[in-house]
């Protein structure tokens, strides 16, 4: 079985990256750690590859930006003359900063240091940890709305994702517990982690194809339309089910997920 995995043809490879990233983005299971990890069993790995798995995130946040489309232009679009758009870009800039900041300055650690199975298994673990604290013990919601969170409460948020630049620990995670924390509803949590990772993976996605773009093939840039298109048409799905399942559940499931997978993790590559 082990021979027949490795042996997969590219663009089957694509495929599989692709549909990992678009089903992982936006559930706070870590998609990095994910693509991480099946790259690792792909036998996929490198500088290219990792500038691959990167990449195609940004097929996943384009499938955001095409749901929430209305939302997004008419914030731009009325951002002088309506505060709930005015609000909500402040929020956005605000939440972008502190990650976007760090994550200049420590990319290059990341990417060559933390990259690795084990670090994503530890992170599992303790986000779903965290995660179980923070669902048993969180305060009742005062901001039910994304157009209610304050500038303040955008700053928590930021600060929050800055957790994410450890790959294993989800950005989607680290936002939306986050929210959950300060006192925002799941819903209102999980729509604003949707709407700040639109500048975060453009930013990171630009930054990667910026330092990493002459490394890539020609078989590597099919296989990056390959991942981009399964990655968009993937999370297209997971969105929209994401949504409806967070209104009506906790992310308790989520969070046995990653113990279970993570400490599953730690036994195989440790034990």
């Amino acid at each position: 079985m082990c021979e027949i995995i490795l042996d997969l043809s590219s663009w089957l490879k694509a495929v599989l990256l692709g549909l990992v990233e678009g089903v992982t983005e936006f559930i706070p299971v870590s998609s990095t750690g994910h693509l991480i990890l099946v790259g690792r069993w792909l036998s996929f790995e490198g500088d290219a590859e990792t500038t691959f798995e990167i990449v195609i995130q940004l097929g996943a946040i384009l499938a955001v930006l095409w749901l929430y489309r209305a939302r997004v232009l008419g914030a731009f679009s009325h951002w002088r003359s309506d505060r709930a758009s005015r609000r909500l870009l402040i929020n956005l800039v605000v939440a972008f900063l502190p990650a976007a900041v760090v994550g200049l300055f420590v990319h290059d650690f990341i990417k060559e240091r933390l990259f690795d199975p084990r670090v994503v298994a530890i992170s599992l673990v303790v986000g779903g940890i965290v995660m179980l604290v923070i669902e048993k013990w969180r305060p009742t919601p005062t901001t039910e709305t994304v157009d209610d969170l304050s500038t303040r409460g955008a700053l928590g948020i930021g600060l929050a994702q800055m957790l994410a630049l450890i790959p294993g620990v989800s950005r989607s995670g680290a936002t939306i517990m986050g929210a959950i924390a300060l006192g925002t509803s799941r819903v209102a949590a999980t729509e604003f982690s949707f709407f700040l990772a639109i500048p975060v993976m453009f930013a990171v996605t630009g930054y990667e194809l910026i330092g990493s773009i002459d490394l890539l093939s020609a078989e590597q840039v099919s296989m990056l339309a390959i991942g981009f298109v399964v990655s968009f048409l993937s999370a297209l799905v997971v969105v929209k089910a994401f949504i409806g399942f967070v209104s009506r559940h906790t992310f308790v499931p989520f969070a046995w997920y990653r113990i279970v997978f993570g400490t599953a993790l730690l036994a195989f590559y440790w034990g």
